[in-house]
């Protein structure tokens, strides 16, 4: 089955919650002998996936803008290695994909985990905007480069790191990098998030025939991130989260997860054999998450109520649309039937 539309997306009655961590999800299992790829590898919750993952015995790649800082962030971290990957350059993501399949390793885990948020209007040298050619497009190009070790493993997953923030905005199939409206990063961001649970649903529609399932996942609200670092401190101060000083109130960060916690639930949709056989779906707080068709309640200042998966961002006409527009913005044809 697939998951368009929201067919499958469901509580599964994990017996996880937003307060496990990744060192609940991961237990006593082995992953010696299997390669994951951790795109923002890092820095924030991909670090802590990173750091979990080489605990539990995978060899773990981590592509790179900044080769310097990650190596520094990694230091000492086992069977971790650091390759350069620049997700707005289409030739460097080229390059470490061909570096990686001339290996002939099959490649167990792609967690797509990089992201950015908050930023002024920028585009990469194609003309387009920075947080759809970073978030979806770059990923797009990446996961399809690296089809064939997706499949030669003989069973793997792609966790597409989404966010809340689909909520924001649907995709704008109209005006997708701001040519002709205002920009507003909040509604580029929300796009962009709206685009990855569309590439989730439709990847795993497309390739749970080759043994590749896909998920999109919403980490929560956590506290330690480089998400907001170039958000101007006067909207988080306009948000209520930060006093004059630019300190985080301390009754907001209580409610904040932590960056293990916040890491949970993609580890949780890579890892998890509650999760086999099952794909498609948004993952919250480590289960499936609840469709939201307009009745749940959200108020922002309490993160735990914003929750739940906007039909919109599972619908198959979308996702299909999505998918051609991806391949002409990239010009990388994605055939799942070809390994």
């Amino acid at each position: 089955m697939t998951n368009y539309n929201g067919v499958l997306q469901q509580p599964i009655g994990s017996g996880f919650n937003a307060a496990s961590t990744t060192t609940d999800i991961i237990g006593d299992l082995s992953l010696a002998g299997k390669t994951v790829i951790v795109t923002g590898g890092y820095a924030g919750i991909g670090r802590e996936l990173t750091r979990t993952l080489s605990a539990a015995g995978a060899t773990v790649i981590v592509p790179a803008r900044d080769l310097t800082k990650a190596a520094n962030n990694l230091a000492g971290l086992p069977r971790v290695e650091v390759r350069y990957l620049n997700l707005m350059e289409p030739d460097s993501i080229d390059a470490f994909a061909k570096t990686f399949l001339a290996s002939g390793q099959p490649l167990h885990l792609l967690l797509n985990n990089a992201g950015i948020m908050w930023v002024p209007l920028r585009r990469d040298s194609r003309g387009y905007e920075s947080q759809l050619s970073t978030n979806h497009l770059g990923h797009f190009q990446l996961t399809a480069r690296l089809w064939p070790a997706l499949v030669r493993a003989g069973g793997a997953r792609v966790v597409n790191v989404s966010s809340f923030g689909h909520q924001i905005a649907p995709f704008n199939f109209e005006d997708p990098h701001f040519l002709h409206r205002d920009y507003e990063t909040l509604q580029g961001y929300g796009q962009a998030k709206t685009a990855n649970n569309l590439f989730s649903v439709a990847l795993d529609a497309r390739g749970q025939s080759a043994g590749v399932r896909a998920f999109a996942v919403h980490p929560g609200s956590v506290g330690d991130t480089d998400l907001g670092r170039e958000a101007p401190m006067a909207l988080f101060q306009q948000m209520g989260t930060h006093d004059a000083d630019g300190n985080l109130y301390p009754e907001v960060a209580r409610k904040l997860k932590t960056t293990p916690q916040g890491a949970a639930t993609v580890l949780w949709a890579a890892v998890s054999p509650q999760l086999d056989g099952l794909g498609g779906v948004y993952c919250e707080d480590c289960d499936i998450a609840e469709l939201d068709a307009g009745n749940i309640v959200h108020t922002y200042d309490e993160p735990s109520t914003l929750r739940g998966v906007r039909p919109y961002s599972l619908d198959e006409k979308a996702a299909g649309k999505l998918w051609q527009l991806s391949e002409e913005w990239t010009g990388v044809v994605f055939d799942t039937t070809v390994s």
